[in-house]
């Protein structure tokens, strides 16, 4: 496949919700041109304005870089496809919907397009099983609103060109995103898998009557969500230990496989996985460095809760 300049990217938008207007304002910020596209002529009308505040959304969080691509709000395909960068699919969460359409683009679409599909657990083997069918198709999964949580699992299938996933990538970082390649295909990708992990044991501890709803959001929103705000949950770990990754795995692992064990769920908790996990952390942060990134994290949590606090008041 045959990389185009990507200096003025053109991209196709299947689907005029949040998540689909959200892509729109920023590829059209950057330069690109935009087609957004969908059938019910309420939502293409009420496109224009969710652009509208989104791109404040992005003037708010210092994001906006003030292009101007244009964007057509279109009713069909027809016009919009050929000469398309990147189309990505914002529709339903239906393995046959997706099916039906990722079909339709195949047919429609010029070998140089890439086909990406927002979906949130779906895959491209499940949308497309024949490999020969995969070869410029990928997830690209989003966090709502992608305008301003800039971040995009990119998933390819076992039949995916590697070239297609570095022009989806290239597409992505050019805009400001943060590009996350993952390994393999897996229902739920990274995000979610993380995200349904926490509000499984949510339910739990409500079902059991150890906390209530409110006990829940409370401890999330003033103690854990503003420490995983700035940093995920392996910098968490060593940042709160000193001696970093192994020390919180020999204090705490037990406990936690313990938890774990608990629920029917196993992980194993052994030298090579938590050496494996080291080694990666050591590449980002020394030893030597801990304590002042553990500095460092302290003052930005108390600028962060400050902000907090006032925006609670709004």
């Amino acid at each position: 496949m045959q990389d185009k300049s990507l200096d003025s990217p053109k991209i196709t938008i299947l689907g005029a919700g949040s998540i689909g207007v959200s892509f729109a304002a920023f590829f059209s910020d950057i330069g690109a041109h935009v087609s957004l596209i969908d059938p019910d002529a309420e939502r293409r009308v009420a496109a224009s304005q969710g652009l509208a505040d989104q791109r404040e959304s992005m003037r708010e969080a210092g994001l906006l870089r003030g292009g101007a691509g244009p964007v057509d709000t279109l009713g069909n395909l027809e016009t919009a496809l050929p000469k398309a960068d990147l189309v990505i699919e914002c529709g339903p969460e239906n393995l046959a919907t997706k099916q039906e359409i990722f079909a339709d683009l195949l047919a429609r679409s010029g070998s140089e397009t890439v086909l990406a599909t927002a979906s949130s657990a779906i895959t491209i083997s499940e949308i497309l099983p024949n490999p020969s069918q995969q070869k410029r198709c990928l997830v690209a999964h989003p966090v709502n609103p992608p305008a301003i949580l800039r971040v995009i699992e990119l998933v390819p299938a076992p039949g995916t060109d590697q070239q297609a996933t570095a022009k989806a990538a290239s597409l992505f970082q050019s805009a400001g995103f943060e590009t996350v390649q993952l390994g393999h295909e897996i229902e739920g990708f990274v995000l979610n898998r993380l995200q349904s992990a926490v509000l499984r044991e949510a339910y739990r501890l409500v079902d059991e009557g150890v906390t209530d709803v409110a006990g829940i959001e409370t401890i999330m929103r003033m103690g854990l969500g503003p420490r995983w705000a700035l940093s995920g949950p392996f910098e968490t770990a060593e940042l709160n230990t000193p001696g970093g990754i192994k020390a919180h795995a020999a204090r705490m692992g037990p406990a936690y496989k313990r938890i774990g064990e608990a629920r029917g769920e196993t992980v194993d908790w052994n030298d090579a996985l938590i050496s494996k996990v080291d080694a990666q952390r050591r590449e980002v942060l020394s030893l030597g460095e801990l304590a002042g990134r553990a500095t460092w994290r302290s003052r930005a949590v108390a600028r962060l809760v400050a902000v907090r606090d006032r925006l609670m008041q709004d």
